[in-house]
């Protein structure tokens, strides 16, 4: 009877410390979406408040051939996880200290802004599932735990195409986790660094292989259009969505 007893204990021990390291790992997941949250929303109204300026300091020297995707790229396998490997081995990040002083003014532009070392190209809102975060210049692994990443291969935020969003798809639901949610009609709203917001209406989701980059080179017929992709929750496939610009289909 001492035996079984024991054994008893033992086990209880055991579950005992399984529920304790259950509940610690979502607790401390919870509280660090929480923490991401709140700091991409002040990394959003630090952008706002440069987009009501009239003037940018641009580097005289600035390029942004790094940034750039060769288009016979876009149809390899698994091209963004391959882009999200070549990002991250080059120097992507930029820090405010490190911006060239010697700069000139620009008309029109804002002051840019920078979170976790990556300029801020824009944000995007979609009410349907409270997603509220800013867009980087950058798709690397530090970018996308901080936000949604811009993928280089595009017209750039707000333009005529297909400019294309990437984000993770977390257990804590931050990013893109709550995609699969959405449904034909819904709003995304996205602000470029000039102020201007514009509501993209989605009317097509699917859900297709890692192989697949054609939706990267569709046609939008001249039209503002965005792409959104993230991975499915088993992380084997990804989860498209397209979206056009209110009132223009």
């Amino acid at each position: 009877m001492s035996k079984f007893s024991n054994i008893l204990t033992m086990i209880l021990v055991v579950l005992i410390v399984a529920i304790i390291g259950v509940v610690g790992y979502f607790a401390y997941d919870t509280f660090n979406a929480k923490k991401v949250e709140s700091n991409a929303l002040s990394a959003i109204d630090e952008f706002e408040k440069a987009t009501q300026q009239v003037k940018r300091k641009v580097p005289k020297n600035e390029d942004s051939s790094n940034n750039t995707v060769d288009e016979n790229q876009s149809g390899t396998s698994s091209a963004l996880d391959e882009l999200v490997n070549k990002m991250d081995s080059e120097t992507n990040t930029v820090s405010e200290e490190n911006v060239d002083p010697n700069t000139e003014t620009e008309d029109g532009e804002p002051e840019p802004v920078y979170y976790e070392g990556y300029e801020v190209k824009g944000t995007i809102e979609i009410p349907a599932t409270k997603v509220n975060y800013p867009i980087l210049n950058a798709i690397t692994k530090k970018s996308l735990e901080v936000a949604i990443g811009l993928v280089p291969y595009g017209p750039g935020i707000n333009k005529e195409g297909n400019t294309i969003l990437y984000g993770h798809n977390f257990r804590n639901g931050t990013f893109f986790s709550n995609n699969k949610k959405l449904k034909n009609g819904d709003e995304i709203i996205i602000t470029d660094q000039s102020g201007e917001k514009v509501t993209y209406i989605i009317y097509h989701m699917y859900q297709t292989t890692s192989n697949d980059a054609e939706y990267m080179t569709r046609d939008t017929q001249g039209r503002r259009e965005i792409s959104l992709q993230t991975c499915t929750d088993d992380s084997k496939d990804r989860l498209i969505i397209w979206a056009a610009e209110k009132g223009s289909m």
